[in-house]
């Protein structure tokens, strides 16, 4: 296995930075009425600004893949372009369309005149680190010589009021002060729109700052717990989570079918806890220790959690102190599996990093409970 090194970071936020006091003035008001939840849902995640590829009037201003390219874009140079780069690897939460794939039709928009690999992974927060690793084992193996991993997400597509308006409707005919369901209203003021990428190569920078990969783990535990966060599908009245396609069509728009729903008391139950079991299991096998870690950046979809994970790993004896910890979710907003992207883009151009330091990133994924850590030195 070749030693594998990140030696650029791009990241694309769309537009201006959104605030609070607007989010539905960009997403909507359901009902044409403000969101009952939203001032405690701001109060706990304490994001500030967030960016949507939306104007104003909810028209589309920029794709999933057209922000994946205007990062991509951001590694080019030294040699790299549209047509030296010999693999893109893609994750997203919120492709575009169900066929083409995310990375499919990155590559059909990048230009160029070269036909090369290309690999996606959908699913939630992981899926940017599937790709990640799909990218480095890519290089490590001597299959490619550099590789392009990223993630971009348009969660804004699944925000707007107009997706809940027939359902509202329905349910206004059954009761006087209808709400939609706050595990569906909750997302809709965490989300945000932005894409991230890293230029992964066979030997580092000659000059400057590179990143080596020392090892990638991921796990799922959805042999043990149950759905947490899901679209496309819903719950029957036995509990078993269905398909869109085992509804009728009249029940896509009427049951909001298509939003991103969460279930928060199974999130706060076990997120955390399943988190601290993994990374004891990775520390084990890794012989990873605290002060192993300079800098720790941890994918949090609130700020509520930042102390949680904090008693966690106070608990499980394996306290990271927090002013290790690189954080951007309160002006950046969870961009869910481009966040450590953004996040590993903002440390690498800050200027703290130092040759010799180590990085751990964390990213959680509630969608069925799925984690991944990276470990990187820089060099």
């Amino acid at each position: 296995m070749r030693p594998v090194y990140i030696t650029k970071t791009a990241s694309f936020l769309p537009n201006e930075p959104v605030p609070n006091s607007e989010i539905e003035t960009f997403l909507g008001m359901i009902g044409g009425k403000p969101s009952k939840a939203q001032h405690l849902i701001l109060r706990n995640n304490q994001i500030k600004t967030r960016y949507y590829a939306l104007d104003k009037e909810q028209n589309i201003t920029h794709t999933a893949y057209d922000m994946a390219i205007r990062a991509i874009e951001k590694l080019y140079g030294d040699g790299i372009g549209a047509d030296t780069v010999e693999l893109v690897a893609a994750g997203t939460t919120s492709q575009e369309m169900i066929m083409p794939s995310h990375a499919v039709q990155i590559h059909g928009e990048m230009g160029g005149n070269k036909n090369i690999e290309v690999v996606s992974f959908a699913g939630s927060c992981c899926s940017g680190v599937h790709a990640l690793k799909y990218g480095y084992l890519s290089v490590a193996s001597g299959e490619k010589k550099n590789a392009v991993a990223l993630a971009s997400e348009r969660l804004s597509a699944w925000m707007k009021s107009s997706y809940f308006k027939e359902e509202y409707e329905s349910l206004s005919k059954l009761i006087d002060d209808p709400i939609i369901a706050f595990e569906k209203d909750f997302l809709r003021f965490m989300l945000s729109d932005g894409a991230g990428a890293v230029l992964l190569k066979d030997e580092p920078n000659k000059e400057g700052l590179s990143l080596k990969i020392e090892w990638i783990e991921l796990t799922s535990y959805a042999n043990t717990l149950p759905t947490c966060m899901y679209a496309g599908a819903e719950y029957d009245s036995e509990g078993n989570l269905l398909g869109w396609t085992r509804f009728r069509e009249e029940e896509w728009t009427s049951k909001s079918l298509f939003s991103i729903k969460q279930n928060t008391k199974l999130l706060g139950n076990n997120i955390i806890k399943y988190g601290g079991k993994f990374l004891l299991e990775v520390a084990g096998k890794r012989n990873l220790k605290t002060e192993d870690i300079d800098w720790f950046l941890p994918h949090l979809s609130s700020m509520y959690f930042r102390s949680k994970i904090f008693q966690e790993l106070e608990s499980i004896g394996f306290l990271i102190p927090e002013e290790k910890w690189f954080l951007n979710l309160p002006h950046v907003g969870n961009v869910a599996a481009a966040s450590a992207f953004l996040m590993l883009d903002e440390l690498f151009l800050s200027g703290k990093l130092k040759k010799g330091e180590k990085i751990l990133i964390m990213v959680p994924e509630s969608a069925r409970f799925s984690y991944a850590f990276v470990y990187l030195t820089v060099c």
